[in-house]
């Protein structure tokens, strides 16, 4: 049997008008009448569903019309147009055929679902319109960020899960060990002794494939990851998970201004194609989830990004303090509220923020001439804030050393990174997207839990 999918009847239906077709896929909903039903089915390859007739002419209508919604079916029958309906074309059906039946306590029948509801069943809940949208519109935006960095030139890197570094200076990192409870029980001295341990010392879930990623730009001079990271955060937000995904290109030979035009047109890329790839998904998120998401996205494909400094922003928002819950004063990190008012309310459009003081800044950003802050950017989005933060990073070896001790750093456990500031270092930066968050903004979904297939969450692996 060779099924046709429903994405290629629905993208050119004069190509299969009155032709005989097998579709496969999962019944949506029933409607049955004594001489004649009504099926709706979904395979997932396309936002739209295909009405199935089915008449008692048919020899298995008796099976057909008992069928319960989530039965896996196949269907062989004509396709005929119906430009006066609602639905643009029909399959009538002469052959039916039961893949996999489904029970009549099947969770979800035809009728709203909230997103908590649906948390509560992630094998099943991609079969809804929402899920089901969401995560065709991630694997095209998956897509598009390697044909991006493909046509670009970068080399894509993989750099690994398991690692001895901590690259944000968090300390909240998954520990790895294979160590029995009694083995990895402090000492006298209250340490652990790793020296049995699978890799002879202490292992972590990377937070960021970025050190690594500076070894290969600074071989390849153009790199991106694109895979997993791990944050042990005890966090309840919508907007952070345990697991993720993360983009993250190095550029060699290059300055925090390169930084921010990659970051712009690498967004614009990404913006566009899941405009052009994903019409039917988007216009059912700003129906339902965003009114105003697709003129946004428009707006940010087309808009050229602001560029503020830090010490800027701070000024302008001081002036408006007393429309924030957390009042702003040069020196604290900036919180949603105040990133989406420089985006929403002062400049109307996406906007980098350059600049930041080096006390809220990792260790690896390269200080700037004032001695007080560092050479970071964070892209600034209409309705999120945050969507992409990066920077220059240090590589003077002396000013880079400093820095770690000045953190409670060790340059011992960071002796390759160092060496890259003595073999041949040069100038580069770099940036990371949670593509999780990429995902939200896109398609207005506001939880972070509903744009990963199964999430990992404080308190909840599923």
């Amino acid at each position: 049997m060779k099924r046709t999918e429903l994405r290629l009847i629905f993208a050119d239906k004069e190509k299969y008008a009155d032709k005989m077709l097998t579709v496969c896929g999962w019944v949506k909903s029933v409607r049955t009448g004594k001489h004649i039903s009504f099926l709706t089915i979904n395979d997932g390859s396309c936002f739209n569903n295909l009405q199935i007739i089915a008449e008692d002419s048919m020899a298995d209508f008796a099976e057909a019309s008992k069928l319960n919604v989530g039965a896996a079916i196949s269907v062989k029958g004509t396709l005929t147009l119906t430009p006066e309906a609602k639905q643009p074309f029909e399959l009538h059906a002469e052959e039916i055929t039961v893949e996999g039946a489904s029970s009549p306590d099947y969770p979800l029948q035809k009728k709203a679902h909230s997103l908590e509801f649906l948390r509560s069943m992630t094998h099943l809940r991609m079969r809804t319109n929402t899920l089901g949208a969401v995560f065709r519109v991630r694997s095209v935006l998956a897509q598009a960020i390697h044909e991006f960095f493909a046509n670009e030139g970068f080399v894509y890197a993989h750099t690994p899960i398991i690692t001895a570094s901590d690259c944000e200076g968090a300390g909240e990192m998954f520990q790895v060990t294979t160590l029995t409870p009694e083995e990895f029980a402090p000492k006298e001295n209250g340490e652990t002794d790793y020296s049995a341990d699978f890799f002879g010392k202490k292992a972590s879930l990377t937070v960021s494939g970025q050190l690594e990623g500076e070894c290969m730009a600074m071989a390849f001079g153009k790199i991106y990851t694109f895979g997993p990271t791990f944050r042990a955060e005890r966090s309840y937000t919508q907007r952070h998970a345990a697991e993720f995904w993360m983009v993250e290109p190095e550029i060699a030979f290059a300055d925090l201004s390169d930084d921010m035009e990659l970051a712009e047109k690498m967004m614009k890329y990404l913006i566009r194609t899941v405009m052009e790839k994903c019409p039917e998904e988007l216009k059912f998120f700003n129906q339902f989830y965003d009114k105003e998401l697709l003129d946004r996205l428009k707006a940010v494909s087309e808009s050229d990004f602001g560029r503020v400094s830090y010490t800027d922003a701070v000024e302008i928002l001081e002036k408006n303090n007393d429309n924030f819950d957390f009042k702003v004063s040069w020196g604290c990190d900036l919180q949603t509220e105040h990133e989406r008012y420089l985006t929403e309310k002062i400049f109307g459009k996406p906007v980098f923020v350059t600049d930041y003081p080096k006390d809220i800044k990792a260790f690896y950003m390269r200080l700037n001439e004032d001695g007080k802050t560092v050479a970071a950017m964070d892209m600034l989005v209409p309705g999120v804030g945050e969507l992409i933060g990066g920077s220059q990073r240090e590589e003077r070896l002396d000013l880079l050393t400093e820095r770690m001790i000045e953190t409670g750093m060790s340059p011992e456990d960071y002796s390759q990174y160092l060496d890259l500031r003595r073999f041949g270092g040069a100038k580069h930066a770099g940036f990371g997207l949670g593509f999780e968050r990429l995902v939200m903004y896109v398609t207005g979904v506001s939880n972070i839990r509903d744009v990963i297939p199964f999430p990992r969450t404080t308190g909840s692996i599923y």
